[in-house]
């Protein structure tokens, strides 16, 4: 069934759709009065029956609602700054496996280095590729695309967290030895191609960050989220 998320709360058992929903409703998939789609808002589920259709709006009749199907816990990813277009797939692929924020970090050996400005260009992409991600993959939420922050700023961000992790190639615990905190939140730290270097290792640690070992492979730092994510997922009952 096809799903679209609400900018608004239903009122009276009535909520509208706007603008490239409502063209895409009409148009894209050619639909009729009367066919029903999901609506999200605010994570539930809305069954909606198709009311009126133009290329401004979509009105719906609420049929039934139910809670969206999301994690119990609140991932967060800090994510290294990859070459730009690797970034794209990890906003994709955390999106669908149950992140609600991707945070871009810089640290000393990222090789991509955008400024703000470029960076606020590419930010509106990635939002975008959340949210087509969200729709596609049945979220209750639209996960949030930040702008770039510091190592420091994000170790700041990690403290006030149930549990901070950081994926190291050089050694830690596997994550099947941590207790995770139920309905708690979660961060993810992951390296950009050239991993960190050791004084930021250190200062994580220092920190309570706890480094982790995702096994003997070295993983891309396009894989090492989607593997660190599924596996976090899974042994927190989520998947």
């Amino acid at each position: 069934m096809p799903r679209f998320f609400a900018s608004e709360a239903p009122f009276e058992n009535s909520i509208n759709l706007y603008g490239d929903d409502a063209r895409h409703i009409g148009r894209s998939l050619r639909m009729r009065l009367g066919d029903v789609i999901t609506v999200c808002y605010d994570k539930i589920d809305y069954s909606c029956r198709i009311l009126k259709i133009s290329d401004e709006v979509i009105n719906l009749e609420v049929l039934e609602q139910s809670p969206s199907l999301e994690p119990n816990i609140e991932l967060i990813l800090y994510q290294a700054v990859p070459k730009l277009d690797k970034l794209e797939l990890i906003v994709q692929k955390a999106t669908e496996l149950g992140a609600v924020k991707v945070v871009p970090v810089m640290t000393a050996r990222c090789v991509s280095r955008p400024d703000a400005k470029q960076f606020a260009k590419k930010r509106e992409r990635l939002e975008r590729i959340a949210f087509e991600a969200a729709k596609q993959s049945g979220r209750g939420i639209i996960p949030e695309v930040m702008d770039i922050i510091s190592l420091d700023e994000c170790i700041n961000q990690m403290k006030e967290l149930d549990l901070g992790l950081m994926c190291y190639e050089k050694g830690g615990k596997p994550l099947n030895s941590f207790e995770y905190p139920e309905k708690g939140k979660i961060g993810v730290l992951i390296g950009s191609e050239g991993g960190f270097d050791e004084k930021e290792a250190d200062l994580c640690v220092s920190a309570g960050v706890s480094p982790v070992w995702l096994g003997a492979r070295i993983l891309r730092c396009e894989t090492a989220p989607i593997a660190a994510i599924s596996i976090i997922m899974n042994l927190t009952g989520n998947m």
